[in-house]
């Protein structure tokens, strides 16, 4: 009798990631987050990222300022979201703070990008908000490994 219900209480649990956090299972039965947003103004940046990230098994969608950003993330569920800190409208780190009130499940998977690498006000950012960050111009192989990193620390928690 045990045994059934701790059958069942894992098979719920795995039905509730499986519908709320849009995972699904690789040949291992391992989870595997889907869902990235990523924050970009610079078109080129932004085809880089979908090109490299989509041959990675992930689903992309591009927001080309923080508010456009915001306005997508009431309308579908991410779990990574790559945030370049200079963005029109508003800007990475007041997108983060929205993040951080409305989307706590994301905010464990903001990665954030500058080509600023002497604001001392953005390093200073960087440094609080403990979250990995790549400065551009990134190689394809920085991107996918600081995207498979958070990926491992949101899947150990899961």
């Amino acid at each position: 009798m045990l045994d059934r219900i701790l059958v069942s209480a894992v098979r719920q649990k795995r039905q509730f990631f499986e519908n709320h956090l849009s995972v699904s299972k690789d040949r291992e039965g391992v989870y595997k987050i889907k869902r990235i947003l990523v924050v970009e103004d610079e078109p080129i940046i932004c085809e880089v990222c979908r090109r490299v990230l989509n041959n990675e098994g992930f689903e992309i969608d591009i927001a080309t300022d923080g508010k456009r950003a915001q306005d997508m993330l009431e309308g579908k569920d991410y779990e990574l979201c790559l945030i370049d800190i200079r963005t029109p409208i508003m800007d990475g780190k007041q997108l983060y703070q929205v993040i951080v009130k409305k989307h706590q499940k994301l905010a464990e998977g903001v990665i954030f990008t500058t080509g600023d690498t002497t604001d001392d006000y953005i390093r200073y950012f960087l440094e609080v908000a403990s979250k990995p960050f790549l400065y551009k111009p990134f190689t394809p192989d920085e991107l996918k490994a600081v995207v498979r990193q958070t990926v491992r620390q949101i899947e150990r928690r899961l």
